[in-house]
């Protein structure tokens, strides 16, 4: 009950305070202060404006309320228009009635007096009450076009929401089918590499599974999981595959999309570097700057190199679109040399403060890699 009584409070005060300022600025336009007795004319103006503003704040919310109310009936026009337009009788009667009773110079209370004001009067009320009855209706008009925006942004959310976990639920069985063909490929051929890529494979699915709903994770995550889906890679060529890092230290702990690298990994390895029979290489890159990070997996290719429309690359633009609304890009470049690099460049998100002074900018899973002053660390 107090919510709705704060509501009508807030109405008419808001009601008061309109027309006293019309009320008042009329009467400045219709009677000029007296400059011989400036302060009492100026105090009289002050009286009846608010008078004036009282008798007309009153009907003022009631006509908004039932304008919000009934405007559904506004499809039949003709019997709608009608009766606003009959409401224009008692408004005028009552408003004058009101202004007769308490303003001067409407000192007579008799009833002939209160017809003249009715006579004389009536157009410049009924103009009032038109003008009125149009403001409560683009007011209810401009409060449900705000209310369904409202609604279609919401839905819109929603269901760029369940279309993001559709495409995060798409890309857990593509991988998996990739992977497991890759594995099949061993089972006759070295069934104890096999077996070790099967249990670290459900490891990492696993690891996918327990991982929260969250949109965006650090950095770090990622290139985690990215990492040891290399190493089951790397169990499936050996030395054919050499893999290369280059994550600059102030970048682990800025927000990317879940599973948003490791496509882009998986893409360049089954496309890159599984055609050629010698091998190849991979190379994944950060840097951060103006207010962009930017992410690189480079990697060599076999064969005529592909432009990349398969699912995984699908997957991710349709993610960056959704998750950014067109500040992120995916860019695919082919150079002359058949080196593929894979391009994203995403806002800059902290996911928290991290003092990243000690940490090594380049990461290797290889016990067995040579030390080397080069940025990049081949493993």
């Amino acid at each position: 009950m107090e919510p709705r009584l704060r509501g009508i409070s807030r109405a008419y005060l808001l009601s008061i305070a309109f027309w006293y300022g019309m009320s008042f600025l009329m009467g400045l336009q219709y009677k000029p202060l007296d400059r011989h007795n400036l302060w009492f004319s100026f105090l009289d103006l002050l009286v009846q404006a608010g008078v004036r503003a009282f008798a007309l704040a009153l009907w003022t919310p009631p006509i908004f309320y039932l304008a919000e109310k009934y405007v559904s009936y506004s499809a039949n026009r003709f019997p709608y228009v009608l009766l606003w337009g009959l409401g224009a009788v008692p408004f005028v009667l009552l408003h004058l009635a009101i202004l007769c009773l308490v303003i001067p110079p409407y000192v007579s209370r008799s009833l002939q007096a209160w017809l003249e004001i009715v006579r004389t009067s009536f157009a410049d009320d009924t103009l009032v009450y038109i003008a009125m009855v149009v403001a409560a209706h683009a007011y209810v008009y401009l409060k449900r076009v705000r209310r369904q925006e409202a609604e279609k942004y919401e839905y819109q959310q929603a269901l760029a929401a369940s279309e993001l976990q559709a495409l995060k639920m798409q890309l857990q069985p593509h991988f998996l089918f990739n992977t497991l063909h890759g594995i099949a490929t061993l089972a006759d051929e070295d069934p104890k590499t096999a077996k070790a890529m099967l249990i670290k494979l459900s490891n990492l699915l696993r690891a996918a599974l327990e991982r929260d709903s969250s949109d965006l994770i650090p950095l770090e995550s990622e290139l985690k999981f990215a990492r040891e889906y290399l190493d089951l890679q790397k169990m499936r060529f050996g030395s054919r595959l050499k893999i290369e890092w280059a994550v600059a230290p102030e970048t682990y702990q800025l927000l990317v999309p879940q599973m948003i690298l490791q496509p882009l990994v998986e893409n360049a390895v089954q496309y890159g570097i599984a055609p050629l029979r010698e091998g190849g290489w991979l190379e994944v890159a950060t840097d951060a700057e103006n207010g962009m990070l930017n992410i690189r997996v480079r990697n060599s290719a076999g064969g005529k190199p592909s432009n990349g429309t398969g699912l995984g690359l699908r997957n991710v633009e349709a993610r960056l679109k959704y998750l950014y609304s067109g500040e992120a890009s995916l860019h695919l470049a082919i150079a002359e040399d058949r080196t593929v690099t894979a391009s994203l460049a995403l806002p800059t998100l902290n996911s928290r403060p991290a003092n990243m002074n000690g940490r090594r900018t380049h990461a290797s899973s290889d016990a067995t890699t040579p030390e080397t002053n080069d940025p990049l660390c081949a493993f």
